[in-house]
């Protein structure tokens, strides 16, 4: 398959499951809403190292928000639910709690409740108060601004790890800024997020390492540099390749973001230095979820 004189690959994408949830964070300004958000998501690349990937969704209006103020959605992603309620219960207490003007909102209503304030209310050692709204239950936590408002639980849902999107260009320059084009519309699809930096990562992994000590290690199939050291993956101009993960709610999310990455990767075109687009997989044996990259594009 090529579009706009960008080869295809005929290769799939290969994805895990996941667990997953949505919190919304809210503050007196856009600013300290970001702020909070910011730090929230922090260190959340990768599973492998960070514990969670996490992410901001999307910047929220106050008409969307359940306190009327200007908001953040973060999304936060992990192997199972206990490291997922530990990895949202520490990030709250010292990214969000800590945050000036900040209040904590669930922001999926169904799944499996998990706790979002029912734990940090402690921090009000005793002076917390409750109030029960629509079946809803909210806690104040007094603080020095005056006080933390945090629902008490949040939904825990399925979710897909790992999906992901490899550009490879003749330039670092062209890989960049390809990716940078194609964050920029993906970041449009609700119910995913690009947890590495940028929503950018160049050092795409593979399983196992020459040291016993490491699960992964660089994918030296596709690093430029190692063309006649390896069995290399890459023809003789393509000087950079960068990758896109995704992690999504369910596989048509997911499906939706990497069509709409293929199609910003393509409309750059050959001319632009976007001459192939892959995908990294284990050969199917490690994640269930198959994401073929001609059949998103059909």
């Amino acid at each position: 398959m090529i579009i706009n004189g960008v080869t295809i690959d005929e290769t799939f994408a290969e994805a895990f499951p996941m667990k997953a949830t949505r919190v919304i964070i809210t503050a007196q300004t856009p600013k300290w809403a970001y702020n909070s958000a910011k730090s929230m998501t922090g260190f959340a690349t990768s599973v492998i190292g960070c514990g969670c990937e996490a992410d901001i969704e999307r910047i929220l209006a106050p008409s969307e928000t359940p306190d009327g103020r200007p908001g953040v959605s973060v999304m936060i992603f992990a192997m199972g639910g206990k490291s997922l309620m530990k990895q949202l219960e520490t990030r709250a207490g010292q990214c969000v709690l800590t945050s000036p003007t900040s209040a904590l909102f669930a922001g999926i209503s169904g799944g499996k409740r998990i706790p979002l304030g029912k734990n940090l209310r402690y921090f009000g050692d005793g002076f917390q108060t409750s109030k029960l709204i629509a079946d809803k239950r909210y806690w104040r936590i007094p603080v020095m601004d005056g006080e933390f408002l945090v629902e008490e639980t949040t939904g825990q849902v399925e979710a897909i790890g790992g999906g992901n999107l490899l550009v490879l260009a003749t330039s670092e320059v062209d890989a960049l800024n390809a990716c940078e084009k194609a964050v920029e519309e993906m970041r449009k699809i609700p119910n995913i997020i690009l947890p590495f930096p940028g929503g950018v990562v160049r050092s795409g992994s593979k399983v196992g390492s020459k040291y016993k000590a490491l699960n992964a290690s660089s994918n030296d199939a596709f690093c430029p540099t190692l063309k006649g050291m390896t069995k290399t993956a890459l023809s003789a101009e393509i000087e950079s390749v960068m990758e896109i993960v995704i992690d999504g709610l369910t596989e048509a999310d997911i499906k939706k973001a990497m069509r709409i990455g293929i199609e910003s990767f393509c409309s750059l075109g050959a001319y632009n230095g976007i001459k192939r687009i892959s995908a990294g997989n284990y050969g199917g044996k490690l994640g269930p979820y198959h994401f073929h990259l001609q059949e998103i594009m059909k």
